[in-house]
């Protein structure tokens, strides 16, 4: 799929009248256990976790990883800062063998509840670790990354779901130990923040960065990016 170049920019998108009201709503849906809905995959959601319901970039990384695999896939993904699996979760149903990772042993509770609801558990094994770290030696074809835009030191479990020191570097300098050969990520950009941070990490490692899908929210644009190795690995 390819996106019109007028269409790929990293500006910050803002509609300041919609934010309040938007805020006031989305509030009652976190701290709490709910039940979400995104593209159609169902999932409860615990407290410490991010709710991909409400941060609608996960309904973008699923579409993007239906329209850029096959009827049938085959092969390893791994889903970094898994969350409540969503992403994971819709890569076991579509035929990958998976392993999602996140930091938060909240998360990693709430994929593993979602994994079996799903019945997708002998296909998606949920570990515990910072970002490459519980996959060491291991590589796949498909990463899939929903990052933490916000510079600084994260406050609290939930909160690495959006802020980070270095992770975004960190990310682009070990990618291409993790990818088989051929292999891809599908990486959400935001513009609310990390773009050129995301960019930036993905192209010093080694990647040529491509638009896949890019989704205008109203109060955020949520572009999906490809990245592949720039030259075949040596």
């Amino acid at each position: 799929m390819k996106v019109p170049a007028a269409r790929w920019s990293w500006r910050r998108v803002t509609r300041t009248a919609a934010l309040p009201l938007r805020r006031t709503l989305l509030r009652r849906r976190l701290g709490r256990v709910v039940v979400e809905h995104v593209e159609g995959i169902p999932l409860v959601v615990l407290p410490d976790v991010f709710n991909p319901g409400v941060f609608e970039s996960s309904d973008s990384v699923v579409r993007a990883l239906r329209q850029t695999s096959p009827p049938v896939a085959r092969g390893r993904v791994l889903d970094l800062g898994t969350g409540s699996g969503v992403n994971a979760i819709a890569a076991a149903l579509l035929g990958y063998d998976v392993v999602a990772a996140d930091i938060n042993p909240a998360a990693v509770r709430c994929a593993r509840m979602n994994a079996i609801m799903h019945r997708v558990e002998a296909r998606m094994e949920v570990r515990e670790g910072d970002l490459f770290a519980p996959v060491a030696d291991e590589q796949f074809d498909l990463v899939l990354f929903n990052p933490p835009f916000f510079a600084g030191v994260p406050s609290s479990d939930l909160d690495r779901a959006w802020r980070s020191v270095d992770v975004l570097e960190r990310f682009g300098a070990g990618l291409d130990d993790v990818l088989a050969p051929g292999g891809r990520a599908l990486v959400v950009v935001s513009s609310h923040g990390g773009a050129a941070r995301t960019l930036s990490a993905l192209e010093a490692g080694g990647f040529t960065v491509t638009p896949v899908l890019v989704t205008d929210l109203g109060y955020e644009v949520v572009t999906i990016v490809e990245a592949r190795r720039t030259a075949p690995r040596g």
